[in-house]
Order: structure tokens, then C-alpha cells, then sequence
């Protein structure tokens, strides 16, 4: 099977690991700015390298986990873990304190949608 151009109106964005860039104890790559794509929602492919943890934070925004590959935890302030693996899909309400680690020695991939609550 041969690729082709997609049809007119369909946009494939290649993850490239190339683009992540360091920040908030992660690597990422943000969904924008992506030319004249405009969304209700935000988003980034995460990966957490063995052994990280994100920033504790917060925000006004929902936010959906779509866990890709890997294993990790989501932490709250209060030193509750919750275990997450590939397949999962993690919604945490808005102004909710969270962290997201690797404690494992394989990298953890999901992609985080976020949008006002």
C-alpha cells in the first residue's frame, strides 16, 4: 500500500520526538500553534522520561489524559498516587492540584487535552 496526499480538509501532524522541547518536568510538544487550526480546547503530546515529575499545578481548565504507551501515576497534594497505564483516559475537574509521574524504567507517553470549564 503506497501513501498518498490526504483528501482536501484532512490534516495529519506527524509527532515527531525531535519536537519535544523540556518544560514543567516533562517533555512536550503544544497542539498550537498549528497555521489556521482553531479549537475549543488545547493540547500537547507529554512524555515523561523514567524517573520525572511534572510541576505540582493547577489550572481554571478540565483536563483529558489519553494514555498512549508507558506507565505512570497521577499525584495529589494530600500523597495519593493513582496508578495509569497505556489505554487509559484520566479527566481531572478544574482547579484540581495534580501532578503526573514516571517511577518506571520505560518512558510514559499521553496526550493532554485541556478546555474551559
Amino acid at each position: 500500500m503506497s501513501e498518498s496526499a490526504p483528501p482536501a480538509g484532512l490534516v495529519i501532524r506527524r509527532q515527531e520526538p525531535d519536537r519535544l522541547e523540556r518544560a514543567h518536568g516533562l517533555d512536550l510538544n503544544l497542539l498550537h500553534p498549528w497555521g489556521e487550526l482553531t479549537t475549543p480546547f488545547h493540547g500537547a503530546w507529554c512524555v515523561l522520561r523514567p524517573g520525572d515529575l511534572t510541576d505540582t499545578h493547577q489550572h481554571t481548565e478540565r483536563e483529558l489524559f489519553i494514555c498512549m504507551s508507558g506507565r505512570g501515576e497521577v499525584r495529589t497534594p494530600d500523597g495519593d498516587r493513582h496508578p495509569i497505564a497505556a489505554g487509559d483516559l484520566v479527566l481531572l475537574p478544574a482547579d484540581t492540584d495534580h501532578a503526573v509521574a514516571n517511577p518506571h524504567d520505560e518512558d510514559f507517553a499521553y496526550y493532554a487535552i485541556w478546555w474551559q470549564a
